[in-house]
């Protein structure tokens, strides 16, 4: 226990004392916050314009959730640098000398920095929320209407599982360089072109990011064949691989 104690300690200096993790965070909440309440704004707007389907479709706790996708991507970059500094600084094989049990230091760094995300994704979700129900005026929810806490609690939870993916993955690919190449266009490309293609679109759907955001939303739109808290489990069937797949290169593979 002491020793797990002082590699927690370890692992929380190495992340707050490296200011790019830090800037990440912040703009997670910054960019998620504000790009949420322009979109609501202005859909408050121009609401009347609307067609009727997409009125008795329209969710007011999504809506203040539309810059999630940009948060996301801060979220992606932080859980990426939290694991690629070692890597890219030589500090690997300080790390590993230090905590030859390699589990152990996994574990430390997931624990922290997923603590850490959560703890930003949690403080991003509800003041996003507010701000965004704020700007919406008239067509605005509250968190007593049904669904409407679990969506902004799943928001939260989305954006720190989103690091820990994007951790997870970068324990495998080690470079900064490449878990960026691989994970942005994965994002913010792939995910988004198999949705939206007729003939990939069920593939798409079982994707992390789509399947994870499932939870933030409150109207059933149909176009999914899950509910939130399946589309959930599924996230977190790709996180667990992507652990696992981490954990055996790290294993078998040197500084």
């Amino acid at each position: 226990m002491a020793e797990t104690g002082r590699v927690l300690r370890a692992e929380w200096t190495k992340i707050s004392s490296v200011r790019s993790t830090v800037w990440t965070l912040a703009a997670a909440l910054l960019v998620t916050a504000a790009l949420g309440t322009l979109i609501s704004a202005l859909t408050d707007h121009t609401f009347d314009d609307l067609s009727r389907r997409e009125r008795l479709t329209f969710d007011p706790t999504l809506t203040s959730f539309a810059g999630i996708a940009l948060g996301q991507l801060a979220m992606i970059a932080f859980g990426i640098l939290t694991v690629s500094t070692e890597y890219s600084t030589g500090m690997i094989r300080a790390s590993l000398a230090a905590v030859p049990r390699r589990g152990v230091l996994m574990a430390a760094k997931l624990t922290v920095a997923t603590a850490l995300a959560l703890l930003v994704g949690m403080a991003t979700s509800f003041l996003t929320f507010a701000l965004g129900q704020a700007a919406l005026g008239e067509h605005r929810t509250d968190l007593g209407r049904p669904g409407v806490l679990r969506a902004v609690f799943g928001a939260g939870l989305y954006l720190g599982l989103i690091a820990l993916f994007a951790m997870a993955l970068t324990w495998v690919l080690r470079s900064p360089m490449l878990s960026f190449g691989v994970l942005i266009p994965f994002f913010f490309m792939i995910s988004g072109i198999l949705a939206n293609v007729s003939a990939t679109e069920r593939v798409g759907d079982w994707l992390p990011d789509r399947a994870g955001s499932r939870i933030m939303a409150v109207v059933d739109d149909g176009e999914r064949p899950y509910g939130p808290w399946t589309g959930l489990l599924v996230m977190l069937l790709w996180i667990a691989a992507a652990l696992l797949a981490g954990w055996a290169v790290l294993r078998k593979r040197d500084a």
